[in-house]
């Protein structure tokens, strides 16, 4: 509830500061502009996120800016389309790319401060992909097929799968 009406209180003061800097009806033509040409970059922006991630996973690439380009592009359209003069130059800002690029390296550099075990995690991605599951064998007697591992209580589980990309 703070939020709200702090939220309010920011809107209004920055719709009369500018409505008493230029007027009401080119106040009014600055918020119609705004949101209309923000809703439009972000219909476009948002339509290059998606073209760049499809890209990403055609190559088998981790598509982390890609994401975040996308969820940032989100947020800002969301941004654009709630009424206000400071959500919509946030919104353009997310929206606009050289602008957005510079949150997300923000955003990616925070996460990583964070968990430090996210830039290892980029990292061990690069290795081959195994299609896998984990198989709990139970103890018995072995047919001599391979495919059956005894598994003692507390003791390592087999895993059985095949090397679907092996760069």
């Amino acid at each position: 509830m703070p939020f709200v009406l702090l939220y309010l209180v920011v809107e209004i003061v920055a719709v009369v500061a500018l409505g008493s800097w230029i007027g009401a009806l080119p106040t009014l033509l600055v918020l119609l502009a705004g949101s209309v040409l923000g809703l439009w970059l972000a219909r476009r922006e948002g339509v290059r996120a998606a073209q760049a991630l499809a890209e990403a996973a055609r190559n088998r690439r981790v598509a982390t800016s890609e994401t975040t380009d996308g969820m940032l592009v989100a947020v800002g359209g969301l941004l654009l389309f709630v009424p206000g003069l400071v959500t919509d130059v946030l919104g353009l800002l997310l929206v606009l790319p050289p602008t957005r690029a510079l949150v997300r390296r923000r955003l990616v550099a925070s996460a990583e401060r964070r968990h430090p075990d996210l830039r290892t995690a980029r990292i061990r991605s690069e290795g081959p992909v195994i299609d896998a599951e984990v198989v709990d064998v139970q103890p018995g007697p072995r047919t001599g097929t391979g495919t059956e591992t005894p598994r003692r209580p507390g003791g390592p589980l087999v895993i059985e799968g095949t090397v679907v990309d092996g760069r």
